[in-house]
């Protein structure tokens, strides 16, 4: 019995030393993002969003790591650059240091559309997507960001309208520098790795060349559902809440259901997922 308590509070300790490491660096993030993040985020309207002031504004960002396009974990910057090349743009990225990025202006039907590489490390690409929403006058439930996804295996992506970050660094980055998670997200799967092979080792690498022709398929997708996303009609939402996630729980908890729940989840929660499958070509809300 003395060997087993002296096992369980070994054990206790070393979960206890690992909850306060995963604490302190998520407190040193989000003091690092605030920090990168100069103004507070708020719709500025400078001279580049004056273009912007008839119709429907848009953001879509492909989080990842700058010079390290070709790794999973920044599959998100690879399908923005395909959403890029799809409308004719490719040639038209340009560095914006007030919004620490490269940017694409461009208009949709009925809508006007910023394409946002962050040019910051994952970690802290939140604070790219701020800036570029105040400069351009975007509010946060209007910022699409396109991101990898560990819990989806490669060929498959979901379309998830806000919600937790789900331990995704630069979701995370985002919803602390924008103080809210109401931004709709297209996560591109890419799996968890497999035998011994470390979560960060596995996220930093590149695809081999059979994955290339599954992620292929999946960015081709990933771009007509960006812009299934992009071409719809503009609808009244429900601007964001200024305190974050606790906000919006806190008025939903007042406001009654409306709809029907799909998926087990109600529309009040707003986190419909679409899950399409690119090996076997069906889409699923879910």
């Amino acid at each position: 019995m003395t060997v087993c308590r002296k096992i369980c509070r070994a054990v206790l300790q070393f979960f206890k030393k690992l909850l306060n490491l995963i604490t302190m660096r998520r407190l040193l993030m989000r003091v690092l993002n605030r920090v990168l993040l100069s103004d507070t985020f708020a719709p500025t309207m400078g001279v580049e969003a004056e273009i912007h002031t008839q119709g429907r504004r848009k953001l879509v960002v492909g989080l990842g790591n700058p010079g390290m396009e070709d790794t999973r974990h920044s599959v998100g910057m690879a399908v923005l650059g395909a959403l890029a090349a799809r409308l004719g743009l490719a040639d038209r990225w340009r560095g914006d240091k007030n919004v620490s990025g490269e940017v694409i202006l461009s208009e949709l039907p009925h809508t006007h559309v910023v394409l946002l590489r962050p040019k910051l490390l994952m970690n802290v690409n939140g604070v790219s997507v701020a800036k570029a929403a105040g400069k351009y006058g975007i509010k946060p439930e209007d910022i699409l960001l396109v991101h990898d996804e560990l819990d989806k295996p490669l060929g498959k992506i979901a379309m998830k309208h806000g919600g937790s970050a789900r331990g995704h660094n630069g979701v995370r980055s985002c919803v602390d520098c924008l103080q809210t998670d109401v931004m709709p997200r297209l996560r591109v799967g890419i799996g968890r790795p497999s035998g011994k092979t470390p979560v960060d080792r596995h996220v930093l690498s590149r695809f081999t060349s059979e994955e290339q022709k599954v992620l292929d398929s999946v960015v081709v997708q990933s771009v007509d559902l960006l812009l299934s996303q992009l071409s719809q009609q503009d609808t009244q939402s429900p601007s964001s809440p200024k305190g974050g996630r606790q906000a919006a729980l806190k008025r939903k908890e007042r406001e009654p259901s409306a709809s029907p729940d799909i998926g087990g989840e109600t529309s009040s929660q707003n986190h419909i997922n679409l899950i399409v499958d690119s090996e076997n070509g069906f889409s699923q809300i879910c």
